[in-house]
């Protein structure tokens, strides 16, 4: 097995393996093999070079999902350079706050975002890339700007016959503590910090996938990528896993609405879908279940015999849904309803459910489907080590604490926040809270900073009340906030459902008060839900969908009645 210093040679090692295969594609549109992808890293090199880029300067990433957003990351990371993405989704200014607080030294850009950008805003950058083209619309740096015009050129005479697998050779790290990129986190409480990520996490994570999951990443095995390639869990697993594994990524470019997903796994015929549990309780909501509701097949599934037979064809509909191919769907970052969630483990379909954070780079735990415990985000990943802080993990809730090859070097120029995160023992303090079973399973019960105090001291886990509401009917999203020490529920319908039953505004109230009452009927008392009020508008989220709730917690009177 290799050892953390060796990321670097990994890419190389699987560019010339796959030398004549298909590594990215832009949906509908440009397909880049492994040499494709080492030749432009080549004139990037250059670029950066000429730029007086040194090993260790930052340089900045900002744009959607794309084949030359992949490959620019890969250009950075095999020059030596450390990167620094850029969640598409951020405004400029906060582009400019990221880019100046990093130091970035280069600004690689989208071209939907560029003109969000205020180059004068960004003193210290000596160059704007496009990342469409690689044209420079922007040059501090005379030595810069001549590269650019001349790449052709400078390329020609750097490799005069052609480019072989044989000049693929990368710059080694000095070891896996080396920081390889910063990546600012998004987060659900309004404040964006810098993690720092060394090479080793990028290693581990990758060695880990892998590890858990042989026969998905092999060589040709496709994945669409819906995640933002900024997030440390699509950058990890929809990108940098596979490719060093061989597969071929297809970035969709676009916002990844409902159609453009069902299609795009329809065309493509994924081997392997990385998504939050939204994605497939849609699915179930919309297009099994209603099927399940008529009084013959409510019959039929309590004969065990046609029950199998009912559970196999949703299965194959489910896998028909991803395409046809799909090995393994791996979920994280929100609850899953746990009704919804057994239904879809007694079918078989091949699912499981990871925990992660940023600060983790990002995984902190996964299982195989085939081993997945439900309602569980399976145990520990290989080199990490988990522990609940409190007397009894198995029953007594506390954070979740985790230490290992996975967790972060600290906060770019926020040593405060870095030693308030990691304490002296070396654990990194997530902030979420959970449990351990004997087995070594952990159950997330929520995050600290979300979880509600009733009046006489017991705590109360928003997730786990919203996760039941979102599997009643006409629930889209919902938010539980509390107010005078009782607690109530903002909820967006789904608005599909509404117009298609052709329900007026009165009949969705009631619907949803049929909701309250049911849902108090699955909790326990101290969880009552005391009133509903209708949201109209979409919660706003973070880039990896989870809402974010600090902007709801003084909503309540804002929502209708």
């Amino acid at each position: 097995m290799a050892n953390y210093t060796d990321f670097i040679a990994l890419i190389e090692t699987s560019i010339k393996k796959n030398w004549d295969i298909d590594a990215l594609t832009d949906f509908e549109g440009s397909t880049y093999r492994y040499n494709d992808v080492a030749r432009i890293i080549e004139k990037l090199h250059i670029y950066l070079e000429y730029a007086g880029v040194q090993p260790g300067d930052r340089v900045a990433l900002y744009g959607r999902n794309s084949s030359h957003w992949a490959i620019t990351m890969l250009g950075i990371l095999t020059y030596g350079a450390v990167a620094v993405p850029i969640l598409h989704e951020f405004s400029g200014e906060q582009a400019h706050n990221i880019v100046n607080h990093s130091g970035a030294r280069l600004l690689f850009s989208g071209n939907q975002v560029y003109v969000r950008l205020n180059p004068e805003a960004m003193p210290e950058v000596q160059g704007i890339f496009l990342l469409d083209d690689f044209t420079l619309p922007v040059s501090r740096n005379q030595a810069l700007a001549e590269a650019a015009e001349n790449i052709n050129a400078f390329y020609g005479r750097k490799y005069p016959k052609y480019f072989r697998k044989e000049h693929v050779s990368y710059r080694p790290q000095p070891d896996g503590e080396a920081l390889a990129l910063i990546n600012y986190t998004s987060g659900t409480t309004g404040q964006s910090k810098g993690v720092m990520i060394p090479y080793r996490s990028l290693w581990s994570n990758a060695v880990c996938a892998q590890e858990k999951i042989p026969s998905v990443f092999q060589p040709g095995n496709r994945i669409v990528a819906i995640l933002p390639a900024a997030h440390m869990y699509g950058l990890m697993f929809e990108f940098l896993a596979g490719f060093l594994a061989g597969m071929h990524t297809h970035y969709l470019t676009r916002v990844p609405s409902p159609r453009v997903i069902v299609k795009a796994f329809g065309d493509v015929k994924p081997h392997l879908a990385i998504c939050v549990p939204l994605v497939v309780e849609k699915l179930l909501r919309k297009g099994v279940m209603p099927k399940l509701e008529t009084p013959m097949m409510k019959a039929a599934m309590y004969v065990p015999y046609a029950r199998k037979k009912i559970l196999e064809r949703v299965r194959q509909q489910l896998v028909g849904a991803f395409g046809g191919n799909i090995k393994e769907v791996v979920m994280g970052g929100a609850a899953f309803a746990p009704e919804l969630e057994d239904f879809l483990h007694e079918t078989g379909f091949p699912y499981t459910i990871g925990y992660g954070t940023t600060e983790t780079g990002p995984l902190v735990t996964y299982e195989s489907a085939a081993a997945f415990r439900p309602h569980s985000c399976g145990k520990a990943a290989p080199r990490m080590e988990i522990r609940i802080d409190s007397q009894n993990p198995t029953l007594e809730v506390g954070e979740i604490l985790v230490k290992g090859a996975n967790v972060m070097l600290g906060y770019y120029r926020n040593p405060e926040a870095t030693a308030e995160a990691i304490d002296q023992g070396g654990w990194y303090h997530t902030g979420d809270l959970g449990l351990l079973d004997e087995e070594g399973n952990l159950f997330i019960r929520g995050r600290s900073k979300n979880m509600l105090l009733t009046s006489n001291g017991q705590n109360v886990y928003p997730e786990e009340v919203e996760a039941r509401m979102n599997a009643l009917p006409l629930v889209s999203e919902c938010v539980m906030v509390q107010k005078d020490g009782a607690f109530y529920m903002l909820v967006h319908p789904d608005q599909d459902a509404v117009d298609s039953q052709g329900l007026n505004r009165k009949a969705v109230e009631d619907l949803m008060e049929q909701n309250r009452r049911t849902l108090n009927a699955q909790s326990n008392k101290y969880e009552q839900i005391k009133g509903i009020r209708i949201y109209d508008k979409e919660f706003e989220k973070t880039p990896k969908k989870s809402i974010k709730r600090y902007l709801y917690v003084n909503a309540l009177d804002n929502a209708d009645n």
